[in-house]
Protein backbone atom coordinates (compact mmCIF):
# COMPACT_ATOMS: atom_id res chain seq x y z
CA UNK A 1 0.00 0.00 0.00
CA UNK A 2 2.94 2.06 0.92
CA UNK A 3 4.50 1.76 -2.77
CA UNK A 4 0.86 2.59 -4.42
CA UNK A 5 0.94 6.20 -2.31
CA UNK A 6 4.17 6.92 -3.49
CA UNK A 7 3.99 5.83 -6.72
CA UNK A 8 1.03 8.33 -7.28
CA UNK A 9 2.54 10.75 -5.81
CA UNK A 10 5.45 10.72 -8.26
CA UNK A 11 3.27 10.31 -10.58
CA UNK A 12 1.26 13.69 -9.99
CA UNK A 13 4.68 14.96 -9.91
CA UNK A 14 5.70 14.12 -13.13
CA UNK A 15 2.67 15.01 -14.44
CA UNK A 16 2.31 18.17 -12.83
CA UNK A 17 6.09 18.87 -14.51
CA UNK A 18 4.26 17.57 -18.10
CA UNK A 19 1.19 20.28 -17.55
CA UNK A 20 3.50 22.88 -17.04
CA UNK A 21 6.00 21.97 -19.81
CA UNK A 22 3.04 22.01 -22.17
CA UNK A 23 1.68 25.43 -20.91
CA UNK A 24 5.15 27.03 -20.90
CA UNK A 25 6.04 25.73 -24.07
CA UNK A 26 2.54 26.69 -25.66
CA UNK A 27 3.19 30.45 -24.22
CA UNK A 28 6.65 29.88 -25.92
CA UNK A 29 5.29 29.36 -29.49
CA UNK A 30 2.90 32.49 -29.15
CA UNK A 31 5.61 34.72 -28.15
CA UNK A 32 7.93 33.30 -31.12
CA UNK A 33 5.15 33.77 -33.63
CA UNK A 34 4.18 37.34 -32.47
CA UNK A 35 8.03 38.25 -32.17
CA UNK A 36 8.25 37.00 -36.33
CA UNK A 37 5.21 38.95 -37.04
CA UNK A 38 6.74 42.22 -35.55
CA UNK A 39 9.92 41.87 -37.21
CA UNK A 40 8.58 41.41 -40.57
CA UNK A 41 6.45 44.28 -39.60
CA UNK A 42 10.11 45.85 -38.86
CA UNK A 43 11.23 45.07 -42.27
CA UNK A 44 8.42 46.62 -44.13
CA UNK A 45 8.71 49.71 -41.98
CA UNK A 46 5.61 49.56 -40.59
CA UNK A 47 6.58 49.58 -36.87
CA UNK A 48 7.83 53.00 -36.20
CA UNK A 49 8.05 52.42 -32.73
CA UNK A 50 8.71 49.60 -29.83
CA UNK A 51 5.48 50.57 -27.93
CA UNK A 52 3.33 49.79 -30.28
CA UNK A 53 4.44 46.05 -29.40
CA UNK A 54 3.47 46.05 -25.83
CA UNK A 55 -0.06 46.01 -25.85
CA UNK A 56 0.17 42.58 -27.66
CA UNK A 57 2.36 41.33 -24.81
CA UNK A 58 0.34 42.08 -22.34
CA UNK A 59 -3.10 40.01 -23.74
CA UNK A 60 -0.47 36.56 -24.20
CA UNK A 61 0.61 37.43 -20.90
CA UNK A 62 -2.93 37.47 -19.81
CA UNK A 63 -3.60 34.64 -21.68
CA UNK A 64 -0.92 32.51 -20.09
CA UNK A 65 -2.21 33.62 -16.95
CA UNK A 66 -5.58 32.49 -18.32
CA UNK A 67 -4.49 29.50 -19.01
CA UNK A 68 -2.92 28.31 -15.63
CA UNK A 69 -6.28 29.36 -14.41
CA UNK A 70 -7.96 27.06 -16.05
CA UNK A 71 -5.74 24.30 -15.12
CA UNK A 72 -5.59 25.12 -11.59
CA UNK A 73 -9.64 24.75 -11.12
CA UNK A 74 -9.77 21.57 -13.78
CA UNK A 75 -7.17 20.17 -12.24
CA UNK A 76 -6.67 21.21 -8.14
CA UNK A 77 -4.42 17.86 -7.74
CA UNK A 78 -1.74 20.14 -9.36
CA UNK A 79 -1.82 23.07 -6.86
CA UNK A 80 -1.46 21.10 -3.58
CA UNK A 81 0.39 20.14 -1.52
CA UNK A 82 3.70 21.68 -3.29
CA UNK A 83 2.94 20.01 -6.68
CA UNK A 84 2.67 24.08 -8.04
CA UNK A 85 5.83 24.13 -7.83
CA UNK A 86 6.81 21.40 -10.03
CA UNK A 87 4.05 23.29 -12.73
CA UNK A 88 5.96 25.94 -12.34
CA UNK A 89 9.10 24.08 -12.89
CA UNK A 90 7.57 22.86 -16.13
CA UNK A 91 6.08 26.25 -17.59
CA UNK A 92 9.41 27.40 -16.67
CA UNK A 93 11.15 24.56 -18.83
CA UNK A 94 9.08 24.77 -21.49
CA UNK A 95 9.25 28.02 -21.96
CA UNK A 96 13.11 28.54 -21.44
CA UNK A 97 13.33 25.90 -24.27
CA UNK A 98 12.23 28.41 -27.20
CA UNK A 99 14.64 30.73 -25.38
CA UNK A 100 17.61 28.32 -25.44
CA UNK A 101 16.78 27.85 -29.38
CA UNK A 102 16.94 31.18 -29.86
CA UNK A 103 19.87 31.78 -28.37
CA UNK A 104 21.63 29.14 -30.74
CA UNK A 105 20.24 30.21 -33.36
CA UNK A 106 21.78 33.45 -32.25
CA UNK A 107 25.20 31.97 -31.69
CA UNK A 108 24.84 31.14 -35.33
CA UNK A 109 24.52 33.41 -37.11
CA UNK A 110 26.85 35.82 -35.46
Amino acid sequence: MQALIQFMLVLRLILALLVGGAIGYGFGLVQLRALRRYEKMQIAGKLKHYVGVMPGSMRRVAFLLLVLLIVQVLCPVFFADGTQWWVSGGVMLGYGCHMFQQLQAKRKAG
